[in-house]
């Protein structure tokens, strides 16, 4: 366990500081538990990873002011879960749902028992994410969804796929960008 929580930490430390993400924003998590314990995603739920690679991520974003949303599984059609303040913050309706291991998944589950006061949206618009076995976040990262490549590859056995967003290029061929909003 020590070794996943190590990797955790060290993949979303390095995402922060290489996706630019600010203090109040919103960073988003996909994972499975099952992935990284080597099995197939939504086969093998683990309630002690989930709990251990959530509070190693929870622990980093919360010390740099980050908000974090941790997506559920597809059996909750990939609703959220997010602290009531960062959903009030940026306007996301709730839903009244209750992850559990096998629906929602370890992660979020984890999220909504730690989380001081948790609640369930469908949909956001996250600077930055992690996707860890393979979850499929990129539907709520913010246009536009930049891949983003960090030395970790991998936490347990799950493949590690990274993004951030960065603003949509308008303008053509004459136009002049501003490279800090890159």
């Amino acid at each position: 366990m020590e070794k996943i929580i190590n990797e955790a930490k060290e993949a979303v430390s390095e995402l922060v500081e290489v996706s630019k993400i600010k203090e109040g924003e919103l960073f988003v998590v996909g994972c499975s538990s099952s992935e990284i314990a080597g099995g197939i995603i939504g086969k093998n739920s683990s309630g002690e990873i989930g709990e251990v690679v959530f509070s190693a991520i929870y622990e980093v974003l919360k010390e740099k002011n980050i908000y974090l949303a941790a997506q559920c599984c597809e059996h909750l059609n990939r609703a959220l879960i997010m602290e009531k303040e960062a959903a009030d913050k940026f306007n996301y309706p709730y839903v009244n749902v209750v992850p559990q291991p096998k629906a929602g998944g370890s992660f979020a589950t984890a999220a909504y028992k730690h989380f001081k006061n948790p609640v369930a949206v469908e949909k956001i618009y996250a600077k930055a994410g992690m996707d860890i076995g393979e979850t499929l976040i990129g539907m709520h990262i913010a246009p536009v969804c930049v891949p983003v490549r960090i030395s970790v590859k991998k936490i347990g056995e799950a493949n590690v796929i990274c993004a951030r967003s960065r603003l949509k290029f308008i303008g053509g061929e004459r136009a002049v960008y501003d490279l800090d909003l890159m």
